[in-house]
């Protein structure tokens, strides 16, 4: 009887499984609109896998520059804390890992004019090389901890600095980010603050707190948009890859389809 009712009674999915597939479809279709074609300057063109994984670890090299700075930052402010006596014990490799995440962050960035982005580059690998001479001469201190007593090392990390800075210009200028137009003003404020000794050591604590939460709401901020924000316009960066022939060759072809 109860196997006979069964097969009586009309076949349907169940709610939540039939919104689930009609979705489906949908949400394929809004991530193929999302990867493109695009209308850029030079042409169509489309988000493929790898500008996607150039996108996350570009977004993933901020946030550990965000992390280290902030690590450096919250052993100054508890220093005979437990937890902080370990994190800077091992200063010299946070610092090595937050200047190594520097470079990456300028070789991932997107930025029309390359003089610019060779510019960011350059200043990342020196300050980069003049924290490894920091640490190389004065081993007995870990290196965020030597910069602090000693500000003329500034003149030797501090160009990693004017490289987040310019990143920091770039963000405020492409995307109106607040906390990077505050940046662009507070790290060389800091830099500046500590080299010429004319911040307080309160004052100087406070400036470097705010740089810390500042870095870390955009290093957060940035996993919220969309990937095309940080490519740009594709087609600018596949011309510039052509040969002088190929550019007037695909300038020709626009100019046919206009």
């Amino acid at each position: 009887m109860a196997a006979a009712t069964l097969r009586a009674l009309p076949l349907r999915a169940a709610p939540g499984w039939s919104s689930a597939a009609r979705q489906r479809p949908q949400v394929a279709a809004r991530a193929a609109q999302d990867r493109g074609p695009f209308a850029g300057k030079f042409g169509e063109w489309r988000i493929e896998p790898e500008d996607e994984l150039e996108v996350f670890s570009y977004r993933s090299a901020l946030s550990l520059v965000a992390a280290c700075f902030g690590a450096g930052t919250a052993t100054a402010l508890a220093p005979e804390a437990g937890w902080a006596e370990a994190l800077a014990a091992h200063g010299t490799a946070l610092a090595a890992l937050g200047g190594l995440s520097m470079g990456a962050a300028t070789l991932l960035i997107h930025v029309y004019l390359d003089p610019l982005k060779k510019a960011l580059q350059a200043l990342a690998a020196a300050g980069l090389a003049g924290g490894v001479y920091l640490a190389a001469t004065h081993p007995e201190l870990p290196l965020p901890a030597y910069v602090a007593q000693h500000a003329e090392a500034v003149w030797l990390v501090g160009p990693s600095f004017a490289a987040l800075t310019g990143i920091a210009v770039k963000e405020g200028f492409c995307f109106g980010q607040r906390e990077s137009y505050l940046l662009t003003f507070l790290i060389p404020a800091l830099l500046l603050g500590h080299l010429s000794g004319l911040l307080p050591g309160d004052a100087e604590r406070v400036l470097a707190v705010a740089v810390a939460l500042l870095l870390a709401v955009c290093a957060a901020r940035k996993f919220t948009q969309p990937v095309r924000d940080d490519i740009g316009d594709k087609s600018v960066f596949d011309f510039f890859k052509l040969s002088d022939q190929e550019q007037q060759a695909r300038l020709e072809q626009l100019r046919g389809e206009q």
